[in-house]
């Protein structure tokens, strides 16, 4: 919950940023171990991985953008100067980006997909964590014992206890990371791996949003913007599991 880890000169070490950078380095160092396990090019994942970063990094703003539009238009500046993101847009670039290298790269996209989709997991649980420190993506105010009050210089409003929803999401990530790495490592049902993440990641999300007040995120109807996007990750996730298994059903036939 204190953002502002040091300070030296016009330079501040931010919490946020720092367990974002400890995510994605966990996540590149599990990947190229993984791929170097099973046979799959570790020298590739470093490309991927920053093509993933960055094309998710712009989508993710886009879709705040969207979000946000009346203010976007307002003052474009200042909203793309913000530290507002959505995750979903994060993640929807991120494969696009992922895809992307793979074509070029001539590299099987599900081949990888499938490997590096723990991985995203365990980045995604070291995010969360940063969020706590910043303050951001906070929950509901509460009278419970496991309410939080965060400080002076945190995104989240002052002097409110409220539910830490950034350690619920942390939590929830690292056990889908362990519940995807299980799965990945049966030969049977490895190509399921990434159907399961979009299905399991998004049913989380869902229920989490229940617990978040930062309400001006947006909504569409009665569901905030991450629980309706979430149900079309869903689906395609569902899509994509019954596809795949069409397709290891047809192997064991041949």
């Amino acid at each position: 919950m204190y953002n502002n880890w040091l300070t030296i000169g016009p330079v501040t070490i931010h919490g946020y940023g720092v367990m974002i950078a400890i995510g994605i380095l966990m996540a590149v160092w599990y990947s190229e171990k993984m791929a170097k396990k099973y046979g799959l090019m570790a020298e590739k994942i470093d490309g991927l991985a920053i093509t993933a970063v960055l094309v998710g990094y712009f989508f993710s703003k886009v879709t705040y953008c969207l979000t946000v539009w009346d203010e976007f238009l307002a003052n474009p500046a200042a909203v793309l100067g913000s530290g507002g993101w959505v995750v979903y847009g994060g993640i929807i670039g991120g494969i696009f980006g992922a895809w992307l290298y793979c074509h070029f790269n001539r590299l099987k996209f599900m081949d990888y997909f499938s490997l590096v989709i723990p991985s995203v997991s365990l980045a995604q649980g070291f995010g969360r964590i940063g969020c706590f420190f910043a303050g951001c993506c906070y929950g509901k105010p509460t009278d419970g014992a496991w309410g939080v009050t965060f400080p002076t210089d945190s995104l989240c409003p002052l002097g409110v206890p409220v539910i830490p929803t950034q350690l619920l999401s942390s939590a929830g990530d690292f056990i889908l990371f362990m519940i995807l790495c299980r799965i990945y490592q049966d030969e049977k049902h490895r190509n399921e791996t990434s159907a399961w993440y979009l299905i399991l990641y998004s049913i989380g999300r869902f229920f989490i949003e229940f617990l978040r007040g930062d309400v001006e995120r947006g909504y569409v109807g009665n569901l905030s913007t991450s629980q309706f996007i979430g149900l079309f990750v869903i689906a395609a996730g569902v899509i994509l599991l019954v596809a795949v298994k069409h397709r290891e059903k047809e192997t064991i036939i041949q």
